[in-house]
């Protein structure tokens, strides 16, 4: 007699605390929002993610997809694992690609480097740990991704990195933070 009292009254009171049973099926949105800081926060954590990487992400529910490009197939990896963990996420849909190894791809994203980092007009992206600037190199193909501050520092990347010598084609995604 007692357990079935002790059903009812868990029953009353998970019904009765709003956004308890709806947190089982569906996170809520500031839910949502502590997830994808976390998510966020551990991918930057991630010791081997570098300017030649680029991973983005979508929280939807409590699924978590992983888009972009990386160098290292272990960071593919590393990524999934540390985003899993994560409290409420329950999938983990890692859409993550591999970039070929390359040797050719590889001078090609030096030379990227230098010619946009090295740049005195770009210069101030080279401070911290994380560049803003993903310079993103397969098979001579050149993708820009990432933020700059302004629409001059967007057609400063793309032309220097049109100006490195064997590249077939640059596409320049980069995007204007907003001015606040």
């Amino acid at each position: 007699m007692t357990s079935k009292l002790l059903v009812i009254v868990i029953t009353l009171v998970s019904l009765a605390t709003p956004g308890l049973a709806q947190d089982r099926d569906q996170p809520s949105a500031r839910s949502q929002e502590r997830i994808t800081r976390e998510v966020r926060h551990e991918l930057l954590m991630l010791p081997w993610f570098g300017v030649f990487d680029n991973i983005a992400f979508k929280v939807d529910g409590s699924t978590v997809t992983l888009l972009g490009q990386v160098v290292r197939p272990s960071l593919k990896s590393d990524a999934q694992s540390a985003v899993k963990h994560i409290e409420g996420v329950e999938n983990v849909d890692n859409q993550i690609e591999v970039l070929p190894t390359s040797p050719m791809d590889d001078r090609l994203r030096l030379e990227l480097y230098r010619a946009i980092y090295g740049y005195p007009a770009l210069e101030k992206y080279a401070l911290g740990v994380q560049k803003p600037i993903r310079i993103i190199v397969k098979n001579g193909r050149v993708t820009l991704e990432g933020v700059v501050d302004n629409e001059g520092d967007k057609n400063f990347a793309g032309m220097r990195a049109n100006g490195v010598p064997g590249i077939f084609s640059v596409t320049n995604n980069l995007h204007v933070e907003s001015s606040k």
